[in-house]
């Protein structure tokens, strides 16, 4: 799978330094604003078609799916790029623009279907031996199996003894041991390390699901949780997210003003008042914050208490069955990033009455307040609604990743994801 990788990041290179040269051919007279424009738009539309999944391994086997994932982050990343673009002098030409796109959309998702194919169809599966019990963690492994398209393979599990291990390691038949089990590995830690300088990688379960789900699984957790404790007492709030969500909160407001004062009068005509919808909610460290929506139900609808979005179906008025599907009714929510109480990108913030629910029957849930509440978040873009506890505790695997991986990169993935979620109508509300 690392080879896998870096022929991904060859092939985006590949794409990058053409692209470019292509450019170059268009720009007339060459200097350092034009060609930082090119960059940018060059950058914009690989970070869009990442996000929309361009060259996942699911998307790379299919040619529709690749022209798909291409055509729709090539678009919106293009929107990004012009909308700093446009605060340059002298701008780059329609020509480069146009040219741009047009490489994005047609040669290149051939090009790359066809490459990383051929690769993943010659890359040999990497078999492994588990340290740890099949009954515990054999369903995780079974989910990391089917994400990596086979080319990770579960040969046999075990929970040995210092001389079945040392006599498994003389065999042939598997390329490296993934430590699934702390505790049963404590037994044989100087065997794994001669495995290890024998050629056979010792590898562990975290770092396999991760890499592969992208979420974190609380059984996972369970397995590891000095690792994990330790990873999530480290999380933070940093201070250049504060200055990106006052960027975002400021911009979305200016740009959104007219679909503010169009929905106040849609609202206003159709149940009257309140137009604004007021919840409390728990954000960050725990703490209660009041939380900001255009009303979508009627005005009775939480009088005998809070409710999940599923049971509200009938209370929902005429112009929030509109706004709903396409979240509109969640931009009022730019004012409480505005001022600091939610995020852009981050766990989406619970009433209290469900929040306290659900940490008595979810373990680690309580880990989503490390961070402020989002606008949007991993969650909301690679999970549907959750109606289920199951569903919920698959759902905050998700938060849980996003939360220990935090990055700039993640949340701009996320940002462009939402426009996915948002046109296709999936995640939650």
């Amino acid at each position: 799978m690392h080879r896998l990788r870096y022929i991904k990041y060859s092939l985006v290179s590949g794409f990058l330094i053409l692209t470019f040269l292509i450019q170059l051919v268009f720009i007339q007279d060459w200097n350092f604003v034009l060609i930082l424009q090119a960059l940018i738009l060059d950058f914009a539309i690989i970070l869009g078609i990442y996000a929309f999944r361009g060259f996942d391994n699911s998307t790379i086997t299919s040619l529709n799916a690749s022209f798909v994932a291409f055509f729709s982050g090539t678009l919106l990343g293009s929107l990004f790029a012009l909308l700093v673009i446009l605060f340059f002098r002298p701008r780059i030409s329609h020509p480069v623009f146009l040219i741009t796109m047009i490489l994005a959309v047609l040669p290149f998702p051939i090009l790359s279907s066809l490459i990383l194919k051929r690769a993943l169809k010659n890359f040999p599966p990497k078999k492994y031996l588990v340290v740890g019990k099949e009954s515990e963690i054999g369903e995780i492994l079974r989910e990391v199996e089917r994400a990596s398209m086979g080319k990770i393979q579960i040969i046999g599990y075990m929970n040995p003894s210092p001389m079945a291990l040392e006599q498994a390691i003389t065999t042939n038949i598997f390329d490296a041991i993934l430590v699934a089990d702390q505790k049963l590995s404590r037994s044989v830690e100087s065997i794994l390390e001669k495995a290890d300088s024998q050629g056979k990688s010792v590898e562990f379960l975290p770092l396999i699901v991760e890499q592969t789900l992208k979420r974190i699984p609380i059984e996972l957790i369970d397995k590891f949780k000095e690792y994990y404790e330790i990873q999530f007492s480290s999380v933070r709030e940093t201070p250049s997210k504060r200055v990106l969500d006052l960027f975002i909160s400021i911009i979305a407001m200016i740009i959104l003003s007219p679909v503010y004062l169009v929905i106040y009068l849609s609202i206003l005509l159709d149940d009257g008042l309140p137009i604004v919808f007021k919840q409390i909610r728990v954000g960050l460290n725990g703490n209660n914050f009041i939380m900001h929506k255009f009303r979508s139900m009627k005005k009775d609808a939480e009088s005998t208490g809070a409710k999940y979005a599923t049971q509200q179906e009938n209370n929902v008025t005429k112009i929030g069955k509109l706004m709903r599907p396409i979240r509109l009714d969640e931009i009022p929510q730019f004012y409480d990033i505005l001022i600091g109480k939610m995020s852009f990108v981050g766990p989406r913030p619970e009433q209290p009455e469900f929040a306290k629910e659900l940490a008595e029957v979810l373990p680690y849930y309580n880990y989503r307040h490390k961070l402020k509440p989002g606008l949007t978040g991993w969650a909301q873009t690679n999970y549907k609604y959750a109606a289920t506890i199951e569903e919920q505790a698959k759902k905050l695997s998700y938060d849980l990743y996003y939360i220990k991986n935090r990055s700039f990169l993640l949340d701009l993935q996320i940002i462009l994801r939402t426009f996915e979620t948002v046109v296709f109508k999936k995640g939650a509300k």
